[in-house]
């Protein structure tokens, strides 16, 4: 059992929780396995029996535990009505429900039968399908949790972000250990980029063999648990080519950022040498293809962004990309080694960006691409992202796309090199480590 007295907060998504603490949807925490979902459901836990709520008005259930193994709904069920307590209301926390066949049963009686508040966690998308929404519709609230942002990383690691000021004026930030050891930002920096930001690397310490062993457990378990070990579901192509799998895995992996179609993987595939069209089975078909890709976004392994044209103001159906969920999983996948560095901050962005709220597209413009349009209720950025911005040539590639967008929107540059210049005709040039502390 995690103790709670050593958990760390994660307060952007314990925040949420807390806004939504005693209304009537049911709480579903969603996001890929080792995120922290577990660990979330303890904090709020306590937060509650800091403010009153009685240990037994709690009821906790992992699904992952033993204790709660080949339980059926009806099972779950009697459980937590042989618990409640009556006129009191009641707090229910399902971790890892998906494995208990006919959950939403349950979950809906729940919500029916006793004063309660519900909390779920989730590791497959499946947990929200159409199937289940005539269950949950409009009676549930999604939180979509993420491994540790850079800012979460600094904290999990027990470092502290300091100020000094600057020969040239302003103020220069730097990093202190709980020693009072002194580190430069980017060392940091390049330790989330080495590392990732997966919680429990945090428990075993920036040991490269130990972090590695650890992540290879997550990938087992995302691949074996959640895919080729899913039950088969109407409608559904069943998963069942472990090496066809691990081979789109490691495609997506390699190419973060690029634009790709699923007609394209199942040909570089072929042409890579990677799979063999001459075989028994034959070359994988787009149909394949796109549902093995399907279990991997439903896994929330993979992230999949789509095409905005600006000036047509639709969604485009082609040529969209994946982002991998953490880049320290990517490096166990692909071995550590210098590479598109351009990329692998890309992939950082964009994940940021989902954890500051925003709906996040690649922008077209003419025959340009911004990098990401992101979104939110009260705003719009445009944004370019690179490794340096030191190279002339550089600068007029990134900024071109941006300079033919004639809206008042923000439109920002993140590099780790600036250069001298912080703007250009209204586009602010941004350090990418200070963007994300800020």
């Amino acid at each position: 059992m995690i103790d709670s007295r050593k958990l760390k907060k994660r307060d952007i998504y314990l925040k949420k929780l807390i806004a939504f603490q005693d209304t009537e949807p049911v709480k579903v925490i969603t996001g890929i396995r080792r995120c922290g979902k577990s660990s979330l459901l303890k904090l709020m836990a306590e937060h509650l029996k800091e403010n009153g709520i009685l240990p037994e008005q709690i009821i906790e259930m992992n699904f992952e535990s033993f204790d709660f193994k080949n339980m059926s709904s009806d099972d779950v069920y009697n459980y937590v009505k042989e618990r409640i307590i009556p006129d009191k209301r009641m707090y229910l926390f399902f971790d890892e429900l998906q494995r208990i066949s006919s959950w939403e049963e349950a979950v809906n009686a729940f919500r029916v039968d006793f004063n309660c508040d519900i909390y779920v966690t989730g590791s497959n998308a499946y947990l929200l399908s159409s199937e289940y929404s005539t269950y949950l519709s409009g009676r549930c609230v999604e939180i979509k949790m993420l491994p540790l942002s850079f800012r979460e990383f600094v904290y999990f690691y027990d470092f502290e972000i300091k100020e000094t000021p600057s020969a040239l004026g302003g103020t220069r930030r730097y990093a202190i250990d709980k020693n009072g050891e002194r580190y430069d930002l980017r060392e940091l920096f390049d330790g989330y980029m080495r590392f990732g930001g997966m919680p429990g690397i945090a428990d075993v310490g920036l040991d490269l063999e130990k972090a590695m062993l650890f992540l290879d457990g997550i990938y087992s378990t995302v691949v074996i648990r959640d895919i080729l070990e899913r039950e088969k579901r109407k409608g559904q192509k069943q998963i069942t080519d472990a090496v066809l799998l691990r081979k789109i895995i490691l495609f997506l992996a390699d190419n973060i950022g690029n634009s790709v179609s699923i007609t394209s993987i199942g040909n570089t595939l072929v042409n890579e040498g990677l799979l063999e069209n001459g075989s028994r089975e034959g070359k994988p078909s787009v149909h394949t293809v796109q549902s093995y890709i399907n279990t991997l976004l439903e896994s929330y392994f993979f992230y999949e962004i789509k095409r905005f044209d600006i000036k047509g103001k639709e969604y485009l159906r082609t040529l969209g990309k994946y982002y991998i969920v953490d880049i320290g999983i990517r490096n166990y996948l692909l071995g550590m080694r210098n590479r598109d560095t351009g990329h692998a901050i890309e992939n950082v962005v964009y994940f940021e960006l989902l954890r500051r709220g925003y709906d996040v597209a690649i922008g077209k413009i003419d025959n340009a691409e911004v990098d990401f349009i992101a979104t939110n209720t009260e705003n719009k950025i445009y944004i370019q992202v690179t490794e340096s911005m030191q190279s002339e040539d550089v600068r007029k590639r990134e900024l071109a796309p941006l300079q033919k967008i004639k809206d008042n929107y923000e439109k920002i540059i993140l590099s780790l090199d600036t250069g001298s210049d912080t703007s250009f005709e209204g586009i602010k040039s941004i350090n990418l480590i200070d963007w994300l502390l800020t």
